[in-house]
């Protein structure tokens, strides 16, 4: 939400080297036997193997690294855009069976090839190539007008229009795109989401990845025309677009086209696909659309930088866990930006977001800050009654994760006592102020620091009207402390947190296996 300091550029990953490779020890099926990965409805008896889940099954598949960019352009002018080619999808989500139209401009016109890539373990290779398509031979589209609240709407024609099959597993894809005159690359990005009961329900956060989107250069919902980092009403953003590099706090050509994934989510996706967990995985946009939906997961998992929510959203995931459903936030500044979405101008619904509130109360403090805060109606609902905490002053920061509840069950296992710590796994962004539920737990807490100015954030568990569990990791980086999949960069703002970690890892494990095991 507020504006940490840049890091300097990052070195281009050319390619692979042995600590890479190294990543990928577990490898073919014997990352399947781990602890918590196979479903409860797989069936098995003590006669019997047990039945693997669609992803167990799916990552028993070859992967490769093809996926990885390995030469990437940012024209310096704009600081985050690549012309060379750049492109979008129709849609952030997209059931199989269903067409989704790529647009992709190259300038100068040149020809290029699309590779898309399904993303996850595949025996720490971290993808799977699932087909191609091209050669096609690229134009330069035009750029978009600047339009009321400085929207920029790109109405490009479509390179090509694929049909999802009808046996892609739900998940991550990435399109690579290569131009042939210099080999230059970036990614598109899209969900393919499914309808089938399963564990977990993996959110990618979408809407937070378009708000901080700057294509082409100073138009994300951040920037009024008078400030980067404008915090009001009146600005919107379009999924009609290219994602350009990421603006903040950690500089990685691996964003170039996939919005904010490679940097807080995608480690998650890798271990959690690595244990064997049946997971399925859905849009920002798909928890507006459709709330029943939620009902055919028993967990809800939030990751990384989940900012911006529609107040249908917050609707749809609390009456979930009224009626049962766990939620995992392994996420930070979470739910803070109230949006409403727009139909672009063709008709299309949920093309563009505009910032209309904030969730949660007044902090006073914030508004001094931030004028624009102060101008918003300050009628959203209070974000900490779902997750159990929420955004304070200063919001961003560092810290250690310490434990402050040793006798709490989501330490079994991990050796942990009060006042052990996770070494720098509370950033950039956290929560705070522990919401006044029956049965909420702090378990872990301490002081997070920008250097400047200082907060105190709380991660907490509550009990559900169900028996079922509310998680709040109260950090965007938690999955940093899962994996390290090929082509990460870690981050290091504010502090720096060391890696994947045995104790993160298993306090996951013992979250994940509570909401698994639970019947509401």
């Amino acid at each position: 939400m507020t504006p940490p300091p840049t890091d300097a550029e990052s070195p281009l990953p050319h390619g692979l080297g042995r600590r890479d490779l190294l990543k990928g020890a577990a490898l073919g099926l014997g990352m399947l036997g781990v602890t918590g990965g196979a479903s409860e409805a797989s069936g098995a008896t003590s006669d019997t193997q047990p039945t693997l889940n669609a992803i167990q099954k799916e990552n028993a598949i070859t992967g490769t690294t093809a996926w990885l960019l390995t030469k990437t352009h940012i024209d310096p002018d704009t600081r985050y855009r690549s012309p060379r080619i750049e492109g979008y999808c129709s849609a952030t989500s997209v059931r199989p069976g269903e067409p989704l139209s790529i647009m992709v401009s190259t300038n100068p016109p040149a020809p290029f090839t699309v590779e898309i890539f399904r993303m996850g373990f595949y025996g720490g290779k971290g993808g799977r190539h699932m087909t191609s398509l091209g050669e096609f031979s690229g134009e330069t589209q035009p750029d978009p007008d600047v339009g009321d609240m400085r929207l920029r709407d790109c109405a490009w024609e479509p390179s090509t229009t694929l049909t999802i099959p009808e046996d892609w597993v739900s998940g991550v894809y990435v399109g690579k795109l290569t131009e042939q005159k210099d080999g230059l690359q970036s990614y598109v990005i899209f969900i393919v989401r499914d309808d089938r009961r399963a564990d977990f329900m993996f959110q990618c956060s979408d809407t937070t990845w378009n708000a901080y989107n700057r294509w082409p250069d100073q138009f994300a919902l951040y920037d009024d025309g008078n400030s980067e980092w404008y915090l009001g009403a009146g600005t919107a953003t379009s999924f009609n677009r290219p994602y350009g590099k990421y603006c903040q706090v950690v500089d990685t050509p691996l964003s170039i086209g996939s919005g904010e994934f490679m940097l807080w989510e995608f480690p998650m996706v890798y271990w959690l696909e690595q244990e064997g967990y049946d997971v399925t995985y859905a849009s920002n946009l798909d928890t507006h659309a459709d709330g029943p939906g939620l009902r055919r997961v028993k967990g809800f998992l939030s990751l990384g930088h989940d900012e911006y929510w529609t107040r249908t959203m917050y609707d749809n995931v609390m009456a979930a866990i009224n009626d049962g459903m766990s939620a995992g936030f392994f996420s930070g500044d979470t739910c803070w930006g109230m949006i409403d979405l727009l139909s672009d101008s063709n008709g299309h619904t949920h093309r563009h977001i505009t910032r209309v509130d904030h969730f949660g109360p007044i902090d006073e403090v914030l508004c001094e800050k931030y004028p624009a805060v102060a101008t918003l109606p300050h009628k959203g609902p209070d974000q900490a009654l779902m997750i159990g905490g929420r955004d304070i002053y200063p919001v961003s920061g560092g810290a250690d994760w310490t434990c402050s509840a040793e006798d709490h069950w989501i330490f079994d296992g991990t050796g942990m006592k009060n006042g052990d710590a996770i070494p720098g796994l509370v950033g950039f962004e956290w929560h705070g102020a522990p919401a006044d539920i029956p049965g909420l737990r702090v378990v872990a807490t301490g002081t997070a620091s920008t250097g400047s100015a200082e907060g105190t954030y709380a991660a907490t568990v509550y009990p559900g009207k169900k028996g079922n569990i509310v998680f709040n990791a109260a950090t965007i980086w938690w999955a940093d402390g899962l994996a390290e999949p090929p082509g990460y960069i870690r981050p290091a703002t504010y502090t720096e947190p060391q890696g994947p970690d045995p104790r993160a890892q298993q306090i996951t494990r013992n979250v994940l296996d509570r909401m698994r095991h639970h019947d509401a």
